[in-house]
């Protein structure tokens, strides 16, 4: 499935289409280069599981929880992590474990730690505020190197 958008507001519109789609335990993996959207999708997605919250990445705390929608949504950003095991030590089978919906950003840095049923999407960059929203059919290979 591949979606084209033109701005940022219909990444944030086709994510939150989305969010209606979703159950409860539904994990998504976001994958893209820097400025291609990854926290823009996860706004939308929270604004259509009924979250009023301020959305921002969680680069630096590595993991956001939204809980004022109609199930919690965990926000992970696995962007600066070097080691699965910093992950690990924050309870991430714990917040699997949630009845809420988990996204992270990045989350080809360490594909091994996501669930075999995660819903993989690859935001790519197009001309100007064009991007393509991908539902990839597998994992994508670990992303070894970023910026």
């Amino acid at each position: 499935m591949e979606h084209q958008v033109a701005s940022a507001e219909e990444t944030m519109a086709f994510a939150q289409q989305l969010a209606g789609q979703l159950q409860v335990g539904t994990v998504i993996g976001l994958v893209g280069d820097l400025g291609a959207g990854k926290t823009h999708f996860v706004k939308g997605l929270a604004r259509g599981l009924g979250s009023d919250s301020p959305v921002s990445s969680p680069t630096f705390t590595l993991v956001h929880e939204y809980s004022d929608g109609v199930c919690p949504l965990y926000h992970f950003d696995f962007y600066r992590v070097d080691h699965a095991q910093e992950i690990e030590g924050i309870g991430w089978d714990e917040y699997l474990d949630e009845a809420g919906i988990v996204v992270v950003e990045w989350a080809d840095r360490f594909p091994a730690l996501m669930p075999q049923n995660t819903q993989w999407w690859q935001i790519s960059i197009g001309e100007g505020d064009a991007r393509t929203l991908q539902l990839l059919k597998q994992a994508p290979q670990p992303a070894a190197n970023h910026p």
